[in-house]
């Protein structure tokens, strides 16, 4: 199954736990594919290096950049493919969507009310992650 998650999954996924981790988990054991492009990683950089995250990262032992570093690995990087404004309240999402496109996926996780109002792009399905984890569950 080839997925892209939305920087809010990443995030939680990393630092939390939830169905989140247990895709990046599946992702780690080969059973699920990630996909991710550049504008995706330049987010994720972000919003690990915000001050209100510093606190985790600290009690993980982890810098963010490892966090990136790391997430980046576990995805095949790809360009995005070129598409038309499509979430007008918020242009950011553009990047997952763009990025999904880009990657031929068939998913999009993610918890941004945006997104999950979508539902889908181009036949790409957005969905929560344990939504996403109950397809994967019912793929193998």
């Amino acid at each position: 199954m080839r997925l892209v998650l939305d920087t809010n999954i990443v995030v939680s996924g990393l630092l939390w736990g939830g169905s989140p981790r247990t895709l990046l988990d599946h992702a780690r054991a080969g059973r699920i594919t990630l996909f991710t492009s550049a504008p995706l990683l330049a987010e994720l950089d972000d919003v690990l290096s915000r001050a209100k995250l510093g606190e985790r990262l600290r009690l993980a032992g982890v810098e963010h950049q490892e966090l990136v570093y790391g997430f980046a690995a576990l995805c095949t990087i790809v360009t995005p493919a070129a598409i038309p404004p499509t979430i007008l309240d918020d242009s950011d999402d553009d990047h997952v969507i763009a990025c999904a496109v880009g990657a031929a996926a068939g998913v999009i996780v993610s918890g941004d009310r945006h997104l999950l109002r979508l539902g889908e792009y181009q036949g790409i399905v957005i969905l929560t992650a344990a939504n996403a984890l109950a397809q994967v569950a019912s793929v193998g």
